[in-house]
């Protein structure tokens, strides 16, 4: 699949995104923190479906992907939660849907919070963003030291079907995207270090997500190794008030991947209601 690849300045910051599709509603896709992650690689497989009914944003965040990459004392929260505010801002005068996979779920929550009024729905997959202990397969992701077997290994912890682990195509595209200079180097002082920090500098207050009155569709996959269901997604459907959880067998942490098709039905029948 090819999408539009376009270039914007968001708070001083050159901002690489893909834009896909019309209409007056409009969707924004954040993935998440594995390395060699970006929008593309994130999104592929849903951008199509999606962009058929509606216009669909999904922005590299701020050191990922085709997106400036920044000195290591400045990734913070903050930036990239303000930077994604900034975003909302400048695709839309409406409020938007915001789909959030794994540390983009985190950022989405974040936002819904802090600017309800940019948020129309809350879609949030594999969720981190509240409280918890850093799990054994979050700790290899973000421990990741490149080599095609790591690469090859973390595809293992991600997906459900092992099988996806013997896709060298898939392996090496990740592979090559994790070791580009900058991209590498950005991953690393992002979160190499102090990951339980990280994880924790993440988390809103059980007090605060309880304050979020967005409508909230939370997918998991019940097999994900990388974030937990019974850490996140088990934690957060008891505390947002208007949530509602999809939970999916046989799968991992890569919803929108081995799920394509329910998962898109879910989203659709979601916003539609």
């Amino acid at each position: 699949m090819q999408t539009s690849s376009k270039y914007m300045e968001v708070n001083g910051i050159n901002t690489h995104y893909h834009e896909e599709g019309s209409g007056n509603e409009k969707m924004i896709l954040i993935h998440g923190s594995g390395p060699g992650v970006s929008a593309f690689a994130n999104w592929r497989l849903v951008i199509p479906r999606l962009s058929e009914s509606l216009q669909v944003f999904a922005p590299d965040i701020v050191g990922f992907g085709e997106t400036d990459k920044l000195p290591k004392e400045e990734y913070k929260l903050d930036l990239w939660v303000d930077h994604l505010i900034g975003f909302i801002e400048a695709v839309s005068d409406e409020p938007v849907y915001l789909v959030g996979n794994s540390f983009g779920g985190a950022m989405a929550l974040h936002v819904a919070h802090r600017r309800p009024d940019l948020v129309k729905k809350l879609i949030l997959m594999g969720s981190v963003g509240v409280q918890h202990k850093l799990s054994y397969g979050l700790d290899r992701v973000w421990g990741y030291e490149p080599s095609l077997q790591s690469m090859r290994e973390l595809i293992q912890l991600f997906s459900y079907n092992q099988d996806a682990a013997k896709n060298e195509e898939l392996v090496r595209m990740r592979y090559e995207a994790s070791i580009k200079p900058e991209s590498r180097d950005a991953f690393a002082a992002m979160f190499y270090d102090s990951r339980q920090e990280r994880l924790d500098e993440l988390a809103l207050p059980d007090e605060e997500i309880k304050k979020i009155e967005t409508q909230t569709l939370l997918f998991h996959g019940l097999n994900d190794q990388v974030i937990l269901f019974e850490d996140t997604s088990y934690k957060l459907i008891q505390l947002l008030p208007h949530a509602e959880l999809h939970l999916f067998n046989e799968c991992g942490h890569w919803t929108q991947i081995e799920k394509t098709e329910p998962f898109i039905d879910h989203i659709l029948a979601f916003i539609k209601n």
